[in-house]
């Protein structure tokens, strides 16, 4: 079974506002509410690609009941565990003026639901994956991620994190079998700043000898760079298109490249299935479906084997 975490979900209320003002009343050209956070945007693209998974993490309040009733309408199976106090957050974030968001804290989660949480986890094994993905609230110990994966070390379970600095770092000693950090992110982790796709390989590599398996490194326009587990590397710019949404392209990547894994064990296939799934979702109002994610394959195969066959195959930049 495949299970996804988010400690923090929210709902995600996106507008688009023309000729947004401060001080002014302002109206919406449009308004899309989805439930959010990037275990659950992970859980989304696997369900749209009709991979079989389960949520699981925190809700809270009439909002929580909100994120379950549409990943169950999804057809996500709901492993969330409920709080008694408090509202999942909504955030609220501004497609009209990029980059613009304003995100909830979040109810408190007590020690005694984090155990339950642990009791949850402390039932995977052979042949199940786990995805840690995004921030933890201050509520939380900082060293979750640690603990987690320290429990589940040697048990055959393939874990994927996606997150920010210490919590990246610390998990390295228990191999994860995927870091999908972005170029800012593991540029921050090794004190310097990463531009290109050949920059990121030196830093990808340092992290697969503190510990990881599979290094992808999401860059949005820029594309994406994988350090494979055999030491091969793959780079890909972003494939063609028009950027409508950035939200949840990085979760709908380490989706994607994990459904290409699980479906042929081969690690190009993966590859291509995280660039379309990332950058299909970019282009798209919401997380991308199926369709969408084969259309934008399409081109980033082709692209792939035209470049293999005229470097009598090896793998490089495609």
């Amino acid at each position: 079974m495949i299970y996804t975490v988010t400690f923090n979900p929210s709902l995600d209320y996106i507008v688009d506002v023309p000729d947004f003002h401060t001080g002014l009343t302002n109206r919406t050209r449009s308004e899309l509410l989805l439930p959010g956070g990037k275990g659950i945007n992970v859980s989304t693209i696997l369900q749209n690609l009709g991979i079989e998974n389960t949520a699981l993490g925190f809700v809270a309040g009439f909002t929580g009941d909100e994120v379950v009733r549409r990943l169950e309408a999804l057809g996500v199976k709901n492993g969330f565990i409920a709080l008694e106090e408090g509202c999942t957050r909504i955030n609220v974030k501004l497609r009209s003026i990029e980059g613009t968001e304003i995100n909830g804290a979040g109810p408190v989660i007590g020690e005694d639901k984090v155990e339950r949480l642990m009791r949850q986890l402390g039932g995977l094994g052979d042949g199940d994956v786990l995805f840690l993905s995004g921030s933890i609230p201050a509520s939380l110990p900082d060293d979750i991620y640690q603990r987690i994966m320290e429990m589940l070390d040697g048990r055959g379970v393939l874990t994927v994190v996606d997150a920010t600095q210490e919590l990246l770092v610390n998990v390295l000693p228990c191999h994860p079998f995927l870091l999908k950090p972005n170029q800012h992110e593991l540029g921050e982790i090794f004190g310097t700043e990463l531009r290109t796709r050949e920059e990121v390989v030196p830093y990808g590599k340092r992290l697969q000898e503190m510990g990881a398996q599979h290094v992808l490194v999401s860059m949005a326009g820029e594309g994406a760079v994988l350090i494979a587990a055999d030491g091969r590397v793959f780079s890909a710019p972003a494939p063609k298109g028009t950027l409508v949404n950035g939200v949840g392209a990085g979760d709908s990547m380490v989706a994607g490249f994990m459904a290409g894994w699980l479906e042929k064990k081969d690690v190009a296939h993966a590859f291509y299935m995280g660039i379309a799934a990332g950058s299909a979702s970019a282009f798209s109002e919401a997380l991308a479906t199926r369709e969408e994610i084969e259309t934008v394959y399409a081109q980033v195969a082709d692209q792939g084997n035209r470049k293999r066959m005229q470097e009598n195959g090896s793998y490089g930049d495609i």
